[in-house]
């Protein structure tokens, strides 16, 4: 498994420590990028353009943030090229959004996932590869969706 970074602000905080002792128990790869105390939290947008921008300069393949909603995280870490973050809900959707769409970074809503399903939704997200388990004509599809999707991405970030 790559190199993974975990980051929150201060309403993700409780949800990413869980997260981020288990992801340690089990000896991965994991940095912790902020917040790293709750007396100290550093802001959603600060924190999520920190794992994007680490992202960008391959100091990581992946990465969690979580704010509360996670979808403030998300939207600040999409605004840097080649970073796909999904805000999830669900294990479904972690395990989707890698398998259908290859986002490199879960966003998660620490007012919404206990820990438990946190950790189960960040398994599922670093377990499933790009088309894993889909039928060959949707890989297929999908392969080709990706180059598309990068394309329209060079020409936004060109401008």
């Amino acid at each position: 498994m790559d190199r993974i970074f975990i980051g929150s602000d201060v309403s993700g905080y409780p949800l990413k420590e869980a997260i981020k002792n288990h992801l340690l128990e089990k000896a991965m790869d994991v940095e912790d990028i902020g917040t790293l105390d709750e007396a100290e939290p550093r802001p959603f947008f600060e924190v999520a353009a920190r794992g994007a921008e680490a992202i960008r300069a391959g100091d990581f393949s992946r990465g969690i943030l979580i704010c509360g909603t996670g979808m403030g995280m998300s939207i600040v870490a999409n605004k840097h090229e080649g970073v796909y973050a999904a805000a999830c809900e669900s294990v479904y959707a972690a395990e989707k959004c890698r398998a259908i769409n290859d986002a490199n970074v879960l966003c998660l809503g620490g007012w919404i996932i206990a820990p438990i399903l946190g950790i189960e939704m960040t398994e599922a997200f670093l377990n499933t590869a790009f088309t894993e388990n889909l039928e060959d004509w949707r890989a297929k599809r999908l392969e080709k969706a990706r180059h598309e999707v990068k394309d329209i991405e060079r020409r936004s970030f060109q401008k």
